[in-house]
């Protein structure tokens, strides 16, 4: 095995990906497969999981995919998704909560309903999917080698960016708030908890901004680095954080926005 490997790889290990389908979810399942992962991923839509999994093992990855259904926008939908994780592994080294959805609408026009659905399964479904497993995490933590949860935040949740989307930051907000709460009262048990920020990424969810090249392009010319993420850009930090090399993080909610957290302060005193 060779160092980059033995720091940055994941052989042996699996994974959960809630809404490992599409966007960041797919992105970070291929990633943890290229790294030798065993990834199991699951969304409201098996059937598109079941195809998404034969797709990325049709690349070749050391690492295997497994798709099927799951929903973690219901109490009931969590109990099933964690007994069929339990049947298919006693112990999960790694859990991604990237499972989620959103809403737009104007101030003045956002309805109830919006937040309802969002928080059912932008918080309360990752909390209550995330207490679940704890045993077969707490199955698979060691010392040397803590078992790791990933959970989807937002730049929108770390800045005051609303955009027609009030409950959607507000989610992302508490997601970045309970990551941190998390860490702290289970690291004694070798559990690790890290949230992503990520800014723009193409995905079904952002697709009326990023959709053509176009619209991407329109999108990348307010980020500071000048493009939207790419996958490799989650890839790497989803490696990171679940390989020997992030065993030391906990508590971390990682900017993956090509600068916009930095650049949203503006300047106090103007520029030259």
């Amino acid at each position: 095995m060779s160092y980059l490997e033995d720091m940055f790889g994941v052989a042996g290990k699996t994974a959960l990906v809630t809404g490992g389908a599409t966007g960041i979810g797919r992105m970070i399942a291929e990633g943890l497969a290229a790294g030798g992962a065993r990834v199991l991923i699951a969304s409201r839509k098996g059937e598109d999981c079941a195809r998404v999994a034969e797709e990325i093992n049709a690349l070749g990855h050391p690492g295997k995919v497994e798709g099927f259904g799951g929903d973690v926008g219901t109490e009931q939908g969590v109990a099933d998704l964690a007994a069929e994780v339990a049947r298919r592994t006693d112990r999960l080294p790694i859990l991604v909560n990237n499972a989620g959805v959103s809403w737009g609408a104007p101030l003045g026009q956002f309805p109830w309903d919006a937040w309802d659905k969002v928080m059912r399964v932008n918080v309360a479904g990752l909390f209550h999917l995330t207490q679940t497993l704890l045993p077969l995490l707490d199955a698979a933590a060691t010392d040397d080698d803590p078992a790791r949860v990933i959970n989807l935040g937002s730049v929108m949740g770390a800045w005051p960016i609303g955009d027609g989307a009030y409950s959607y930051s507000a989610s992302k907000a508490a997601v970045h708030h309970l990551t941190r709460i998390l860490a702290k009262e289970l690291a004694h048990k070798r559990i690790t908890f890290n949230a992503f920020a990520p800014g723009p990424f193409q995905s079904r969810m952002t697709a009326f901004a990023t959709g053509d090249a176009e619209k991407a392009a329109r999108v990348a010319a307010g980020v500071p680095l000048g493009r939207i993420g790419r996958p490799e850009d989650v890839q790497g930090a989803a490696l990171f954080l679940c390989s020997k090399a992030g065993a030391y993080v906990t508590g971390a909610i990682l900017p993956l926005d090509g600068g916009i957290g930095v650049h949203t302060g503006g300047d106090l005193f103007g520029r030259d």
